[in-house]
């Protein structure tokens, strides 16, 4: 019994918007980068979805859902290392109570 691909699709859409709602809503520099991770992980369902559906004798869509982890790993540790930076110079990793960008 094989499982739809539209059962995939809806468990990464509902992924993705759980990671965008965590995004846009999270004043927290740790939360962000949760929903990030969660949008990744979404995209990282479609791929290797597609790939079992449109061509499943090739392994493209697992290929790319590999440089996407890869991906989410790197933008993680660096992620993680502005936030510990952050928190040490301004004691804080509110995203309202960071200034860094402004004029």
């Amino acid at each position: 019994m094989d499982i739809p691909l539209s059962w995939y699709l809806t468990l990464a859409a509902g992924l993705f918007s759980i990671g965008l709602f965590g995004c846009l809503t999270r004043r927290n520099a740790i939360g962000i980068l949760m929903g990030v991770e969660l949008m990744l992980n979404a995209v990282n369902i479609n791929l290797v979805a597609f790939g079992r559906y449109i061509t499943p004798e090739a392994v493209a869509g697992q290929v790319f859902a590999v440089f996407v982890i890869t991906l989410a790993a790197a933008e993680a540790a660096v992620g993680l290392a502005l936030i510990i930076s952050i928190y040490r110079t301004y004691d804080s990793i509110d995203m309202e109570d960071i200034n860094l960008l402004k004029w």
